[in-house]
């Protein structure tokens, strides 16, 4: 029996005498098997370990193992059961040497199963695992999580319902907080971030596993992960290459945020915000909002590794936290709303249809809010413009028909400027409103007026434009300028100028939507323009900005079809500030530089030398007598300037104007008439009332009625030619109208319209009744006359002649003197 028992050792023997033999009886058994014989399994496990630790594990034995494990794969759970026991065992007696060598084993064995049988033996690995990591010795936890790795690397076939990882995920997060010593700590660290790695690449991949992205389990990895980033400031190198870093060089932040960008990118629709809201709380809870580079640079991390498609997600979940947020100081909102500018324009590129303007209506609700937060505040000023950086960032990447629809969508958002009822409140929310809208314009590139300026949108930014606050005009002008330069020539025209030729301006044939839009809205520009000259409070920088306005438009518009209304706007300015009594005497000799201003411009981008020469006379002149009269625009001038009423020689002069752009081949016709800007109609009156389209809108403006079109009704009516009330139907007036000149007749006719035009303008509401009062006496005088006449007649004639006289038809009878009348 001792014979049988010694042979043992070897597995050839023992195969041939384990049938036979039942007990072993020799009480110093050097098997181990004291009261029974040992199963083939244990024997197989038992050789894998030598008797000095040191020495490793043993390979040959190691093999029969693994060769003994695939031919009978039905023993794999009761072999890992018994390498677990082993391994607790020497972990309790502190023999780490031999739980190293059954850790080994373990993951040999692992590797070389197959997948239908692995879930026979993972049970068995996964406690050994658990034991290991539940130790204290950090040797024995890196040992457990680098097993781990390799077993979430291998892909299993038939999935196990019920195997958890809530251990796991709890010790790797753990792990990744350990406070040990020295290069312990950064190891421990390092593994755990591994892990918890392994365990994202384990559980997401099959959706029949346990859930990973339930909160209580990442309420735990993304902390953890967000803990090593923060523990570094390697995010504030922008050149960090994670991809190219050697393993032994990368560190726990590096580690800790490509780990992020996996879980990230493997987040489906419904588990971004799983991933948002613990990244939030963390924030919160450990004040890393300000200084906010840190979280810069996490959400750009998670910007650019989510699925393109839920990059809103992020932005509207970040807006919301900043709605939990609106009662926490202003520094805090305003970094907040600073990573949302940084991000946001990544997620402009995805976002369509009403997601845009949901965004933008977000940030307005958020810029509204701030007004009632404060509004001196320092702070809530940095907020404010955090979010106006924001909506801009948002705007840059959007495609232009958008950001139209965005303009439109803020003017819609601004209130309409009380002259009386205005609060400081509401100044405040135009002002930032109009800001955003600057901003917004800054980042759209025009290419027609007409898709630029349509009607809803036009019509209300003039309004603003005339606006009781001179820094809320002042933002509109901008406004203007960043959607009319369409060629990069606002630099050179922001201050005024009379060496416009010096410029080097870049000029383009305007197109013809482009005149078909000023020929259209002009007017109501122009209107505008002219209306907010008229104020006393504007300032340098108000009149600076409309000459700008203007000047972008002439070198827009550059067409022999809109200078001659440049130069009727030029002329009424400068009748403006001949006849104005309310303008302080700064302004107007601001008026007359910029009207010099504008002047030489337009005649030197029209190219008409005799209008060109006459700029420059001019020009040369008023250095010489009158500099106060040319740029640059001050607010204090010395006592002894001249009103420029006192020098007549200084001013334009209509008439000369109109000369030299006849001579030039251009119709002065419109030049010549009464200019419609200076008439006082669209001015403002008094300090706060005013007479034109800002009170009755634009559709029931005077403007809208061209000096060219007759007043009477009979010009609409087809065929009936109209007589003037001045008129006279004489041989010698229709001998004139055959013999003169068409040009001369065409001459008479206009000044004759101009006439009545002016007259319905200017004339008082009395002048106007007589004027149109219906003469009844004078023709009821004369019907009197001729029925009278008519009847007498028939008196005297015989029943046959008035027979022969009303057989006549009606249409063959004459009545000369009734028409002619």
């Amino acid at each position: 029996m001792s014979l049988m028992k010694c042979c043992f050792d070897t597995p050839e023997v023992s195969d041939i005498f384990e049938s036979m033999v039942q007990k072993c009886t020799d009480p110093g058994c050097c098997c181990g098997c004291c009261s029974a014989l040992r199963p083939r399994y244990k024997r197989f496990v038992d050789n894998i370990f030598p008797i000095n630790p040191q020495d490793g594990l043993v390979k040959l034995n190691m093999e029969k193992l693994t060769f003994y494990s695939l031919s009978s794969p039905e023993k794999l759970d009761r072999i890992g059961e018994y390498l677990f026991q082993k391994a607790a065992r020497d972990i309790y007696r502190r023999r780490y040497g031999f739980v190293i060598i059954a850790m080994e084993a373990m993951d040999q064995l692992l590797v070389a199963c197959h997948a239908q049988t692995l879930n026979l033996f993972v049970e068995s690995f996964l406690k050994m695992v658990q034991k290991l990591l539940e130790s204290t010795e950090p040797q024995l936890q890196i040992l457990a999580t680098q097993s781990f790795v390799r077993f979430a690397n291998i892909e299993e076939d038939t999935p196990s319902y019920h195997r958890r990882y809530d251990f796991f995920v709890s010790k790797f997060s753990a792990m990744c907080h350990s406070n040990e010593y020295g290069e312990a700590r950064d190891k421990i660290r390092l593994a755990g971030i591994r892990g918890l790695q392994a365990v994202v690449r384990k559980t997401v991949s099959d959706d029949l596993v346990e859930n990973i992205w339930e909160p209580v389990h990442m309420d735990k990895i993304v902390p953890s992960l967000l803990y090593n980033m923060q523990d570094s400031a390697f995010y504030l190198k922008e050149s960090y290459n994670t991809d190219i870093a050697p393993e032994d060089q990368i560190d726990s932040p590096l580690l800790a945020e490509t780990c992020m960008r996996e879980l990230v990118g493997r987040a489906s629709f419904g588990h971004i915000r799983a991933v948002l809201k613990p990244v939030l709380r963390h924030f919160d809870l450990h004040k890393l909002w300000v200084p906010n580079q840190f979280a810069i640079h996490i959400f750009r991390v998670i910007m650019l590794s989510i699925q393109a498609q839920y990059s809103y997600t992020v932005v509207e979940t970040l807006m919301a936290h900043l709605d939990e947020n609106s009662k926490s100081s202003p520094t805090i909102r305003t970094s907040i709303a600073d990573v949302l500018s940084k991000i946001i324009a990544i997620a402009a590129g995805e976002s369509v249809g009403p997601s845009v303007l949901e965004i933008i209506n977000s940030l307005l609700s958020h810029l509204r809010d701030s007004v009632r937060h404060g509004i001196n505040q320092k702070d809530e000023k940095q907020y404010q413009e955090a979010l106006i950086n924001a909506l801009g960032e948002f705007a840059n990447h959007l495609p232009d028909y958008q950001k139209i629809e965005i303009m439109m969508f803020i003017m819609s958002k601004i209130p309409f400027p009380l002259v009386d009822n205005n609060t400081p409140a509401d100044n405040l929310l135009q002002s930032i409103l109009l800001k955003s809208l600057l901003k917004v314009g800054t980042k759209y590139q025009t290419i027609h007026l007409n898709s630029t300026f349509p009607v809803s949108f036009l019509e209300p930014l003039l309004r603003m434009s005339l606006a009781p606050d001179p820094d809320m005009r002042l933002l509109v002008q901008k406004i203007l300028h960043t959607l009319i330069d369409r060629h990069s020539n606002l630099e050179q025209l922001i201050k005024p100028t009379v060496n416009s030729a010096a410029l080097a301006l870049t000029l383009e044939t305007s197109s013809r939507p482009d005149l078909i839009f000023i020929n259209k809205h002009g007017a109501m520009i122009y209107d505008a323009l002219y209306t907010s000259l008229q104020m006393n409070t504007n300032t340098i920088e108000n009149i600076e900005a409309i000459y700008t306005t203007l000047a972008l438009l002439c070198v827009e518009l550059a067409s022999a079809e809109t200078i001659i209304d440049l130069l009727q706007l030029v002329l009424g300015i400068q009748n403006l500030a001949l006849t104005s009594a309310d303008l302080p005497t700064p302004q107007k000799f601001n008026l007359h530089a910029i009207v010099a201003s504008l002047f030489v411009l337009i005649s030197t981008i029209a190219n008409i030398t005799p209008l060109s020469e006459y700029a420059s006379k001019i020009v040369k002149a008023r250095k010489k007598e009158a500099p106060h009269l040319l740029p640059d625009l001050l607010s204090i001038y010395p006592p002894k300037a001249e009103l420029a009423n006192k020098l007549p020689h200084l001013v334009i002069d209509q008439m000369a104007v109109c000369e030299y752009l006849k001579s030039s081949g251009f119709d002065s016709t419109r030049l010549m008439q009464t200019s419609p800007y200076g008439a006082g109609r669209l001015g403002v009156t008094s300090g706060t009332h005013r007479h034109s389209w800002v009170e009755t809108g634009a559709r029931g403006s005077i403007i809208e009625i061209p000096a060219t079109q007759e007043v009477d009704s009979a010009s609409s009516s087809p065929g009936v030619q109209k007589k003037l009330p001045e008129e006279e139907l004489t041989f010698e007036s229709m001998k004139r109208v055959l013999t003169e000149p068409p040009e001369i007749r065409k001459e008479a006719e206009a000044e004759k319209r101009e006439q009545l035009s002016h007259i319905f303008h200017t004339a008082t509401f009395e002048e106007l009744k007589c004027r149109t009062q219906p003469k009844h006496d004078l023709l009821q005088n004369k019907l009197n006359e001729i029925f009278k006449s008519l009847s007498t007649s028939e008196v005297h004639q015989s029943p046959l002649q008035l027979d022969k006289k009303h057989s006549v038809p009606v249409y063959e009878q004459n009545f000369p003197e009734l028409f002619l009348y």
